[in-house]
């Protein structure tokens, strides 16, 4: 019987589609390129294979080709009669998470996981900071992620996609120290998996080793096709420590290349939400923002999330609609926020708006009450600094500069030898 790489029976009995569903599994694991294609071969091989249509239609889901994966999750369901308990459990999984059931997806996957604790695509759904825990909006939801992994761990050993995403858990966890050791041994058990590291440099950026941390990566990502689904995370991650070091012209080439709306692939919720943080992070470093950045951005929010519902997109998109003026659509997300982040996507809406609007005073009492839980609206810490700067530079723009120092110290204490914003700097 031919088994995946984690040892559990596949419904096939074609030499071609098992290895092209072990390449597309490596490939989607390590987010790297082609898991759809490579999905998709499979299941040319071998077409009552519903397990390499299940996959490909989530590799499609995950690069933001929805009504594409919809179609396809609809050929693994007609080809589902000869499952195993596993696959037929499997295939339920990836169908809920297709067809938007986030809650009826996170529930099964716990009871999945439960009898095939080594099912790594039915676990993956429930790892990083963009998963079903991470975008859930519940306080509290980083220890989550944790408890997730750490149930898992005993059964996972050396594997190096799960180090990685156990470690990604440790680091927003606050747990760095362990999660850098972890980190380590995914990248010797894989070199070029993308998610280990993508997620060394959080532990970087958490420690505050800037420099180390902005060499490592920029290297790493020479040999990343560009068309990979972390490339414009990735390049984020650069062009932000090169904006904080100074290096302005550099970091916008980054940005302009690898990142922006029309520059390299990225699926729209990283698109939107990294250009619209490096933007602000940039400009609170001391670097001019060319006419029409945030009005570029402003559009690209408009058209690909025109209405709320994810949290994370809609706080970036708030942000891109406050600073390019587009009060109409600032409103919108504030007046029409759903979903278990709404309340606090509506109030931070409203600060944004105010910070736009240069009322400091405004924004500071808007956002200071949703410092302590901003965990909700999902994303890293890293990326959620977007919140903590944008704080400091009201405070400091204020004249409230003692307490930005201090704010940054209690919050952010590894930033605080050398502040990515430019006033503090000076202030220090």
């Amino acid at each position: 019987m031919l088994r995946d790489r984690y040892g559990l029976a596949l419904s096939t009995s074609s030499v071609a589609a098992h290895e092209a569903y072990v390449e597309a599994m490596d490939l989607f694991l390590s987010a790297n390129a082609g898991a759809e294609k490579a999905f998709a071969r499979a299941a040319r091989e071998d077409p009552p294979f519903a397990l390499a249509h299940a996959g490909h239609a989530r590799a499609l889901q995950m690069r933001g080709r929805g009504r594409e994966a919809a179609a396809v999750m609809a050929e693994a369901r007609a080809t589902a009669n000869g499952c195993s308990a596993r696959e037929a459990s499997h295939l339920n999984v990836l169908g809920l998470l297709v067809d938007g059931n986030g809650p009826g997806a996170y529930a099964a996957i716990l009871a999945h996981l439960h009898d095939w604790p080594l099912d790594a695509m039915i676990a993956q759904p429930c790892c990083g900071v963009f998963g079903l825990i991470g975008f859930s909006g519940r306080a509290g939801r980083e220890a989550e992620q944790l408890a997730f992994t750490d149930r898992l761990a005993p059964h996972y050993g050396e594997d190096w996609w799960f180090l990685a995403q156990h470690g990604f858990s440790q680091v927003e966890a606050g747990q760095v120290t362990e999660a850098e050791r972890l980190l380590e041994r995914a990248l010797a058990g894989n070199p070029r998996n993308a998610n280990a590291a993508h997620i060394r440099a959080h532990v970087h950026y958490e420690v505050g080793e800037q420099e180390e941390g902005l060499v490592r990566l920029d290297d790493w990502r020479r040999d990343y096709n560009r068309e990979a689904q972390l490339s414009c995370h990735i390049a984020w991650h650069v062009a932000i420590w090169r904006a904080a070091a100074g290096e302005f012209g550099e970091a916008w080439r980054v940005y302009e290349g690898d990142i922006a709306p029309g520059g390299a692939w990225g699926p729209p919720i990283n698109v939107l939400t990294d250009s619209a943080a490096f933007v602000l992070r940039a400009e609170l470093a001391g670097a001019p923002v060319p006419d029409g950045t945030w009005t570029r951005l402003s559009d690209y929010a408009a058209r690909f999330f025109p209405g709320p519902g994810i949290a994370f997109a809609d706080i970036h998109a708030a942000l891109a609609h406050a600073m390019a003026g587009q009060g109409d659509r600032l409103e919108r997300i504030a007046e029409a926020a759903a979903g278990p982040a709404g309340d606090m996507v509506s109030g931070l809406a409203e600060a944004l708006g105010a910070y736009a609007r240069s009322d400091w005073e405004e924004a500071i009492a808007l956002m200071a009450p949703w410092m302590a839980t901003h965990e909700r609206i999902g994303g890293s810490r890293a990326q959620r600094d977007l919140l903590e700067f944008a704080l400091l530079g009201a405070l400091l723009r204020s004249g409230r500069t003692e307490e930005a120092r201090r704010l940054l110290i209690l919050r952010r204490p590894a930033h605080a030898p050398a502040p990515p914003l430019a006033e503090l700097q000076t202030a220090w």
